[in-house]
C-alpha cells in the first residue's frame, strides 16, 4: 500500500515501500487528504542507518494488524530526517517539549494542518515497564482527537506557542541583521568570549576519558574546529585550547569511535570511555573528521602523533571513497549501524572480533595483539558477540607498521563478512563539506610527503556533481538519487556547505571555476534566505511547518552534529569577501557570529563553528595572494603558507580569472606572495621563509 515511496531519493523512504502502512511522503497532499477524511496526521522520523527505527519498522510498521489501526484512524507520513531536517526539527522541539527527550525513530500527531498534540519516540509492540504499547498509542490519540477535539485543538494550541517562542528567541540570538555594521569595540569583547569558552571548556572536559560529557559521547566535530583555530590566535587560551584538541582527537583516534581496520568513524559511543560505538557511520561526521585531522597534522609538533592524524586521514579518506562513493563522483549518506545476518539485523556484526578470531588470524604470538585493547568478556555486557578494536596507546613508527600488517590481514577477513546497508542519496551541503576535507586532506599529506594524489581529483569530481546534478543555475537542490535531483531546494547549509567545499577547492587548485561558482552559490544564498524577517534556514517553509510553529520563523544559530546553516553561512561570506567579493559579505558575516559574544562563554559547545569564524575575524582575517612563472617555487610559498598560515588563511593562486585578491599582481618573477589584509596587502616575498615571517608578522598586528 506504501507505492508513495518507492521512487523516493530517500532509502529510509524506498525501505518502507513494501509496508502493510498505507504511507504518504511529507507534502501538502497528505495534509490535504487528512483534512478531508477529517483524520489526524501520524507523522513517523527516522533515517537509514538507525538501528532503533529498524526495530521499531519490523515490530510495528509491518504488522498487518497496527497498519489497519493506522490506515482506518490516521493518514501516515514518513519522514526521512537527513532529507527533510526542516520537518525533523520542528517535530523534534515539539517532541523534546512534550516528553524531555528525543530521538529517532520518533512519533509525532498531529492536526491536519501540521501542528502536533502528542509525540514520543520508539513504542514497543507490547506495554513494557510503563512505556504503553505502540497500538494503546494509537487507540488513545485516536480516541482523544474524536471524543476530546476541544482538548485536542487546546494542547496543539500551547504546543505551537512554545515552538513559536523557540523561533522568537533564535531570532534574538540572531539580533538585528538590517544593520550589518559591527558595534564598536566588538573585536575585544569577541577576544574576551573566546577566552572564556576555552575556560568553560577546560573546566567540562573529561579528564579521565577525553572528550566532554559522558555517555552517550559524541565527536564535538565544529567545535574541534574552532579549538585548532584558537591555537593560533595567541590567546592566553591558546595553549590550553591547544591540549584539549590534542586529548580528544588522540582518544578518538585510539578508541572504538574510529574503526581501526576499515577507518572511518562511527557516530557515537554508548559510553564515556569511547570503547563501544552505535555502529552507523555518516557522511556528516566523517568529512568534519577527515578536516580536523588534516589540519591537527599540521599543528602537532609530536611525530607520533602527528603520523597518528595523517594515518586517520588517510583511511578515513579511503574509507569514504571506497564505501560511499557513488557514480558520478559524490557520495552517499550513511552506512547502517546493522548487518543482515542469517536474515536478522545484528548492530556491529561486521565490525568485531572475539579473543579468539584475533588469535586465528593474527596468530597467538603476534606483537600486533600487544598493540590491541579488547573487552576481556568478548563484549557481552554490551551485548557484542565480540569487541571492537581499540589501540592502548599512540603507536611509534615501528608499533604502526606492525599495526598496518595486522589491519591488512583483518580487513581481508572482514572484507568476506556480510556487509551493513548503505543510503545512497546524495545531499549537497554534506558533499561540499567532503569537497572541502578531501582538498585540505590532499594538501595535508602532500606537504607531509605522503601519497594521497587521487583526493583532489576525487573532490573535484564530487565538486562537478553538486553543479551538474544539484544546481540548475537558479537553485541548488539538497538531494539526489542516481544522478538525478530530487525533491526540495537545498536550506541554508546546504548552499553555504556547498560554496565552503568550492571556495577550499578553489585555494588547493587555483582554478578559478571554483571560485566563481563559490561566489554564486554565496550570492544566492543571500538573495534565498536573508530577507526583512531576518535569517532564515529554509527558502520556501512548508506551511504545516509554520502553523507547528505558531506562524514563525528564524535560522537556528547553533550547531548540531552538523554546524548550523547560520555558521557555515557566515564563513563563507567572510571567506567571499577576503578573496574581494562584495564588503558587505563581511559586514553580514561579522553581524551573524555576534552573537558568540554572549553565547560562547555559556555554551561553547553549541557554536563551535562560529566561534572559528568569529577567530577568522579577530585574526584579520588574512588573505594570501601567490603568483609566478616557475610552478616548483609556487608550489614551496603555498606549502609554507599552509604550514604557518593556519585553518583560517584565505589562499589564492592560479589565473586571476576573476579573483580580485590575484588581479593586477601578475609577475615574471618564479614567484611572489603577498599577505594581506582587507585586501591590502604587504611588500612581496619571494622565499619561503620570508613567508613564514610575513605571516607571523601578520598575526603579531
Amino acid at each position: 500500500m506504501a507505492e508513495r515511496l518507492k521512487d523516493q531519493a530517500s532509502a529510509y523512504l524506498r525501505q518502507h515501500a513494501g509496508n502493510p502502512v498505507d504511507w504518504w511522503p511529507f507534502g501538502d497532499e497528505a495534509f490535504d487528504e487528512a483534512r478531508r477524511r477529517d483524520v489526524p496526521v501520524f507523522v513517523s522520523v527516522g533515517y537509514a542507518a538507525c538501528h532503533w527505527c529498524h526495530v521499531m519498522a519490523h515490530e510495528s510498521f509491518e504488522d498487518p494488524e497496527t497498519a489497519q489501526i493506522l490506515n482506518r484512524d490516521f493518514v501516515s507520513i514518513k519522514v526521512d530526517r537527513e532529507e527533510r531536517p526542516d520537518v525533523d526539527s520542528a517535530y523534534m522541539a515539539a517532541t523534546q517539549a512534550l516528553t524531555g527527550q528525543g530521538g529517532w525513530p520518533m512519533s509525532v500527531f498531529t492536526l491536519p494542518d501540521g501542528r502536533p498534540y502528542f509525540a514520543g519516540t520508539y513504542f514497543p509492540p507490547r506495554q513494557l515497564q510503563g512505556t504503553p504499547s505502540f497500538r494503546q498509542v494509537l487507540e488513545a490519540v485516536a480516541s482523544a482527537w474524536r471524543d476530546r477535539r476541544s482538548e485536542v485543538e487546546q494542547s496543539a494550541a500551547q504546543i505551537a506557542a512554545h515552538l513559536a517562542s523557540n523561533q522568537v528567541a533564535n531570532r534574538n540570538l540572531l539580533g538585528d541583521l538590517s544593520a550589518v555594521h559591527p558595534a564598536p569595540g566588538a573585536g575585544s569583547g569577541a577576544a574576551e568570549a573566546l577566552e572564556a569558552a576555552v575556560t568553560a571548556l577546560a573546566a567540562a572536559e573529561d579528564t579521565e576519558y577525553g572528550g566532554f560529557g559522558g555517555a552517550p559521547k559524541f565527536p564535538p566535530s565544529p567545535l574541534l574546529r574552532f579549538l585548532l583555530a584558537h591555537t593560533r590566535s595567541g590567546a592566553p587560551t591558546a595553549e590550553t585550547a591547544a591540549a584539549l584538541a590534542r586529548r580528544t582527537l588522540t582518544v578518538m583516534a585510539l578508541g572504538g569511535l574510529y574503526d581501526q581496520v576499515g577507518g572511518g568513524f562511527a557516530r557515537y559511543t554508548v559510553d564515556r570511555r569511547w570503547q563501544v560505538p552505535h555502529f552507523e557511520k555518516m557522511l556528516y561526521d566523517n568529512v568534519q573528521l577527515l578536516r580536523v585531522y588534516a589540519h591537527f597534522s599540521r599543528q602537532e609538533a609530536d611525530g607520533d602523533l602527528q603520523a597518528l592524524a595523517l594515518r586517520v586521514t588517510r583511511e578515513t579518506a579511503r574509507w569514504m571513497a571506497d564505501e560511499l562513493g557513488v557514480p558520478g563522483g559524490a557520495f552517499a549518506s550513511s552506512l547502517d549501524a546493522d548487518t543482515m545476518v542469517d536474515g536478522h539485523r545484528v548492530e556491529g556484526a561486521t565490525y568485531v572480533f572475539t579473543r579468539a578470531e584475533l588469535s586465528d588470524i593474527l596468530g597467538a604470538g603476534s606483537p600486533a595483539l600487544d598493540l590491541l585493547d579488547v573487552d576481556a568478556d568478548d563484549g557481552a555486557s554490551h551485548r557484542l558477540t565480540g569487541s571492537t578494536l581499540r589501540l592502548k596507546s599512540v603507536p611509534d613508527e615501528a608499533q604502526a607498521a606492525v599495526w598496518e600488517a595486522a589491519r591488512s590481514r583483518l580487513a581481508a577477513v572482514r572484507s568476506h563478512r556480510p556487509q551493513p546497508e548503505r543510503d545512497g542519496k546524495v545531499v549537497a551541503g554534506w558533499n561540499g563539506l567532503a569537497v572541502a576535507a578531501l582538498a585540505d586532506a590532499a594538501l595535508a599529506l602532500a606537504d607531509a610527503g605522503m601519497p594521497g594524489d587521487w583526493m583532489l581529483p576525487a573532490a573535484e569530481a564530487a565538486a562537478g556533481y553538486l553543479m551538474d546534478v544539484h544546481w540548475d543555475g537558479r537553485i541548488l537542490r539538497r538531494v539526489s538519487n542516481e544522478g538525478a535531483a530530487q525533491g526540495i531546494e537545498g536550506l541554508l547549509e546546504d548552499y553555504a556547505g556547498a560554496a565552503e567545499g568550492l571556495f577550499a577547492l578553489y585555494a588547493a587548485t587555483g582554478d578559478p571555476r571554483w571560485h566563481r561558482d563559490a561566489q554564486q552559490l554565496t550570492a544566492t544564498a543571500v538573495e534565498r534566505f536573508l530577507g526583512p524577517d531576518g535569517l532564515s534556514d529554509t527558502a520556501l517553509e512548508p506551511e504545516q511547518i509554520r502553523q507547528a510553529q505558531g506562524g514563525q520563523s528564524a535560522a537556528n544559530p547553533l550547531d548540531d552534529a552538523v554546524p548550523s546553516g547560520t555558521a557555515l553561512f557566515a564563513g563563507v561570506l567572510l571567506t567571499s569577501a577576503s578573496y574581494g567579493g562584495p564588503g558587505r559579505h563581511q559586514e553580514l558575516a561579522e553581524a551573524l557570529v555576534a552573537h558568540v559574544q554572549r553565547a560562547a562563554p555559556a555554551i561553547p559547545q553549541a557554536v563551535g563553528w562560529a566561534m572559528s569564524v568569529q577567530q577568522s575575524i579577530l585574526d584579520g582575517p588574512r588573505e594570501l595572494a601567490v603568483t609566478g612563472t616557475d610552478p616548483g617555487a609556487v608550489a614551496r610559498l603555498l606549502a609554507a603558507a599552509r604550514g604557518a598560515g593556519g585553518p583560517g588563511l584565505v589562499i589564492a593562486h592560479g589565473p586571476a580569472g576573476g579573483v580580485p585578491l590575484l588581479e593586477g599582481r601578475e609577475t615574471d618573477e618564479p614567484a611572489l606572495a603577498y599577505v594581506c589584509r582587507g585586501m591590502v596587502c604587504r611588500r612581496p616575498v619571494a622565499t619561503a621563509d620570508e613567508l613564514r615571517a610575513e605571516l607571523a608578522a601578520g598575526q603579531a598586528d
